[in-house]
């Protein structure tokens, strides 16, 4: 074999839509009614506080990924600060965890909008649909691995084509007194509310695993980080906006797992519903489909360092087929075990946990990428305080979510405890 040339193909350009096509996955279309259940005349707040948390440690993410060039992303990153230790290692297996948990998330939310246009609503309705939205893409991905990259683009530009055509209408129908001071929720709801519905902003971070392709790195690279993320912020408090402002909270009360769809019904009719119903779907899939891609992917890098069982380096036309089928299994369970509700807490939970060891990963390494400390100190304190605050609230509100989060904690180390100690140091030996 010869040796494949970096060809540095993704322009600035390409880079923000990778970005914005990680964050505007299904992550909106599941988590808006969540958010204005919670945060009500505030949601807008909610998102923007969210959205400075993801902003923060997207500084982090830029400095590393100009230092440290790698297809593995965070796993490269945790790896580099911290060494092959316990810590690193549960944390590439939380990442991956934490990745089952987002296809759970985009997969009800696909059964959620896809029962709207059902007219008999069986009791296992939900399990099929939820089914259906990840064993399909599975076998896309087994079948035809190109066929996930090639429809990307085309579906992240139809999706977030619908939304601004979503702000551009609906504005005409705001009722600003809805989204008025006397309206809003409590601080620390609003704060609760924007950790809740903070997996929506994940996916800016695979940005660092395309960073050898990217064209001029050094600018391209935190331009892109920062790029997206604020193009994303200001979509979601618009949309957030259009949400509570042009429809009545009851309404949302009621539909809030298909809130997009209802929030057009002012300014679309039933028509605008469907349409939306119709693009929530197609992004919901596109989103499990590129998932489950980057998910057995991701666990043959982790397999390939020998941090996982080798089986996950099983391929088949280049496909890491075990990863695909790994990740297919335990998503499935999942996502037919657990509500919205908590698979929201429990991925942002993973998602929060893993930002605090990057940022505090970038400030173990300041010198060598050249970071602010200041920065850093900043962004890993608000990780860490939004991570606490959202533990603390929803254990007093929805213990059996922490509990679960708590799990694949205790899961993610004993494994490596395990797994490390009695399987893979000894096949070090056998191999010496």
């Amino acid at each position: 074999m010869g040796e494949i040339l970096n060809t540095r193909s993704i322009t600035l350009f390409g880079a923000v839509c990778i970005g914005i096509g990680g964050m505007v996955g299904g992550g909106i279309f599941a988590v808006l009614g969540e958010a204005v259940s919670l945060a009500h005349g505030s949601t807008f707040i909610a998102f923007a506080i969210a959205g400075l948390v993801a902003l923060l440690t997207s500084y982090s993410y830029a400095k590393l990924s100009v230092k440290f060039q790698s297809k593995g992303g965070t796993v490269t990153f945790v790896d580099k600060a911290f060494g092959d230790n316990i810590l690193s290692c549960s944390v590439n297996l939380m990442l991956w965890l934490s990745y089952l948990v987002t296809i759970s998330l985009y997969a009800t939310a696909f059964a959620s909008y896809g029962k709207t246009f059902f007219t008999h609503q069986s009791p296992f309705l939900d399990h099929i649909l939820i089914s259906v939205a990840i064993i399909v893409p599975a076998l896309i991905n087994i079948v035809s691995a190109s066929f996930v990259s090639k429809s990307e683009s085309l579906i992240v530009f139809i999706k977030v084509s619908l939304l601004v055509v979503v702000v551009a209408v609906g504005s005409f129908y705001i009722d600003t007194s809805k989204i008025a001071p006397q309206n809003w929720t409590s601080p620390l709801s609003m704060v609760v509310a924007g950790m809740i519905i903070f997996v929506a902003y994940e996916g800016f971070e695979l940005i660092a695993n395309s960073a050898e392709d990217i064209q001029n790195p050094d600018q391209n690279l935190p331009r892109a980080f920062y790029i997206s993320v604020v193009i994303v912020i200001a979509l979601y408090i618009a949309i957030s906006i259009i949400t509570v402002g042009s429809v009545d909270e009851k309404t949302l009360e009621t539909a809030k797992d298909y809130a997009l769809a209802v929030a057009v019904e002012p300014s679309l009719g039933k028509l605008g519903f469907s349409i939306v119903a119709f693009t929530a779907l197609l992004s919901t899939f596109s989103a499990i489909n590129a998932t489950i891609y980057g998910n057995a992917r991701l666990g043959y890098i982790i397999a390939k360092d020998g941090r996982l069982p080798k089986q996950l380096m099983n391929s088949k036309r280049g496909v890491p087929f075990d990863g695909v089928l790994y990740t297919t299994f335990f998503s499935l369970i999942l996502a037919n075990s657990i509500d919205l509700t908590e698979i929201a807490i429990i991925g942002s939970a993973g998602f929060l946990l893993i930002f605090f060891v990057v940022n505090i990963s970038a400030y173990k390494l300041r010198k060598e990428i050249n970071a602010s400390r200041s920065l850093l100190i900043v962004s890993s304190s608000f990780t860490f305080m939004a991570l606490t605050t959202l533990i603390y609230h929803t254990y007093t509100s929805n213990p059996h979510a922490v509990i679960i989060f708590l799990a694949f904690i205790i899961i993610a180390v004993g494994f490596e405890l395990i797994y490390g100690r009695y399987f893979r140091n000894s096949s070090i030996k056998k191999e010496l």
